[in-house]
């Protein structure tokens, strides 16, 4: 399973000062302990909530060039901005790379849609469409069928496609721990080729422990078809959860990156 490392996000107050102040040696610590702790790819977002696009864009491209400056893992490119997504690319210089995030609206598949397929990156695509977050199974799949066949005609491949079934707070409605892990089950049935990928945290907001709660629901994630995960690398507890689910799924043959991490002394329980 892929770890994206959530730490570099402007929605942070630290991290949105960071960059604000161009504190350059603050956000590369963040990088390089992201590193350290095996995030595969480094999320960026630069977006603040607030300001002008053009500050946003601006944003963005220094915060690519000290990210990648501090780091050989790919970023994730996080903005549902285009021309912002754009900016960043113009400083990225990796092979590797994940766009985050459209979803089902046919103007946003267009344009986010033809820069994945012009730098040939992975498109992170959220199961819903321009009415919001749908709280049941079957309207979210509608939406992945809209993006997969808009986004194959442009000439995305299906495995460059990672579906993000969508995670909503137990808190809020008990029954959205159930539905995410059913959306994960049919997406991967459907789209055999396509990842899935998901906000893991989203799902313990508003009750305490959520450590616990983040850390149970990414096992039975991992058994429903989860790919991938955007996660705080920086909980080693739940990076050796990680290793475990890879293990029990049958994704790490003999066991090798779990008897590894343990001999590093990276396994936590």
């Amino acid at each position: 399973m892929l770890v994206i490392g959530e730490n570099i996000n402007a929605s942070n107050k630290a991290v949105g000062e960071a960059i604000a102040n161009r504190d350059r040696q603050f956000i590369e610590s963040l990088v390089k302990s992201q590193t350290v702790a095996g995030a595969d790819f480094i999320d960026v977002n630069a977006g603040i909530g607030h300001g002008s696009p053009e500050q946003e864009m601006a944003n963005m491209e220094w915060l690519v060039e000290v990210v990648q400056g501090a780091t050989d893992r790919p970023l994730t490119i996080d903005s549902d901005n285009p021309n912002v997504i754009e900016a960043a690319l113009r400083q990225y210089r990796g092979e590797r790379l994940i766009i985050n995030s459209v979803n089902a609206e046919p103007e946003r598949l267009e344009s986010i849609g033809f820069l994945a397929v012009k730098h040939q990156a992975w498109l992170v695509a959220l199961a819903m469409g321009t009415n919001g977050i749908p709280n049941n199974v079957e309207q979210r799949l509608a939406a992945c069928e809209l993006i997969m066949t808009h986004l194959t005609r442009l000439g995305l491949g299906a495995e460059r496609i990672l579906f993000d079934p969508l995670v909503l707070p137990i808190a809020v409605d008990s029954s959205q721990g159930l539905v995410t892990l059913k959306t994960i089950e049919q997406i991967k049935s459907r789209y055999p080729a396509a990842r899935t990928v998901m906000g893991l945290s989203n799902i313990s907001y508003g009750l305490p422990r959520r450590e616990l709660i983040n850390r149970a629901f990414l096992l039975m994630a991992v058994y429903a078809g989860l790919d991938a995960a955007i996660l705080d690398p920086l909980d080693y507890k739940i990076m050796s959860f990680t290793k475990v689910a890879n293990m029990l799924t049958g994704k790490d043959p003999f066991c090798k990156d779990y008897i590894r991490a343990y001999r590093k002394g990276m396994l936590l329980d």
